[in-house]
């Protein structure tokens, strides 16, 4: 079965090839095929060491029979190192077959906003940006603030932005849900901790090509901006509220100086929402696996606490806990990531060997 895959790969990627050699001028469909090409060398590389590995061993399985003592005894071990080899290869093959998140190389728009607990939420939210943030200068990603909407204590009721960089959404996915704190607030004179919420939603963007949104399911309002910008902003009607008619969803933006770039963000967005409804659709009706579903937009999920008295943030879903917190909150959370990633990895691979 693996080598029927391995064969279709390889066939695939000789036919990109061919069409990159014949369609040499066509720029455009070039720099398509040659990423799609790119995206398939490791398996290929991967398939080409196999097979090797493959003949290896039983060239060495022969001699492993031979009348001479020390040639066989060689051989024999040259079989067990050959076979771990190819254990080993198996291993990395079967994980780079398993079928990726289509959205995983895109860039991601992501919603905070804050939940129970009045200012103290909104602080926290503040705080999960910042998070995010230094999360992606360490990626070297670029965080694009869509819009926002303060609280006037220093902290958002939401935020909406980008991140820009590629793998940004492969990594981020997993953190849509509810993110409960536990801390005193500055404003709590007795020194009783609160808990308070904050939702996380997390979108691939989405281009005209992945969804189509006809202009007749649209109503577009134009209004003047409440929000500072300059007085450019005040006196002309810039700001954008874009209501999609079929569902009754609202996406407004004013963050821009011009009407047309509201309108492009917002559009971004609402196209993003559309294409996460569908998806959420899909993996339903393909009775996607529970842990699968986890990270990828449920909101109502509580996925992580953090507890600030006891700097120890836990991650639920995996029940995976991180004892510096304040470096959790500089953007250190690959310790969570890193085990979600491996898990939804794992739930596929075990999906396709049970389909086998």
């Amino acid at each position: 079965m693996l080598l029927e895959s391995l064969k279709a790969v390889e066939q695939h990627y000789k036919e990109l090839e061919t069409q990159i050699a014949e369609n040499y001028e066509d720029y455009q469909l070039v720099a398509e095929l040659s990423k799609e090409k790119s995206d398939l060398e490791e398996v290929v590389s991967k398939a080409r060491q196999y097979r090797a590995a493959l003949d290896e061993v039983k060239e060495a399985d022969e001699l492993a029979t031979s009348e001479d003592e020390a040639i066989a005894e060689m051989a024999k071990e040259e079989v067990t190192r050959l076979q771990n080899e190819i254990e080993a290869l198996e291993g990395e093959l079967k994980s780079l077959l398993v079928p990726k998140d289509p959205r995983d190389k895109k860039n991601v728009i992501i919603e905070i906003r804050a939940g129970t607990g009045g200012d103290e939420a909104g602080l926290f939210a503040a705080d999960l940006f910042r998070m995010y943030t230094r999360y992606a200068d360490a990626h070297n990603w670029e965080v694009e603030v869509i819009s926002q909407s303060d609280t006037g204590v220093g902290g958002f009721k939401e935020i909406i932005f980008m991140v820009k960089g590629r793998g940004a959404y492969s990594r981020f996915k997993f953190e849509s849900g509810v993110h409960r704190v536990q801390r005193i607030p500055s404003t709590e004179s007795s020194g009783r901790i609160h808990t308070s919420t904050v939702t996380v939603a997390v979108l691939a963007e989405v281009e005209d090509v992945d969804i189509k949104v006809p202009d007749s399911d649209l109503k577009i309002d134009v209004y003047k901006s409440a929000g500072a910008g300059g007085q450019n902003v005040q006196k002309n009607s810039t700001a954008i509220r874009i209501t999609h008619l079929p569902t009754g969803m609202v996406v407004a933006c004013q963050d821009e100086r011009s009407q047309l770039q509201n309108k492009l963000r917002a559009m971004s967005i609402l196209r993003a929402r559309l294409y996460e409804i569908e998806e959420q659709k899909r993996m339903a009706a393909e009775k996607a696996s529970r842990r699968a579903q986890v990270g990828t937009g449920e909101r109502s999920e509580k996925i992580r606490t953090y507890n600030y008295p006891q700097s120890r943030v836990t991650d639920h879903r995996i029940n995976v806990s991180s004892h510096n917190l304040a470096a959790v909150m500089e953007g250190d959370i690959d310790i969570f990531i890193d085990e979600m990633s491996l898990r939804e990895e794992s739930d596929r691979l075990a999906a396709i060997e049970a389909e086998e």
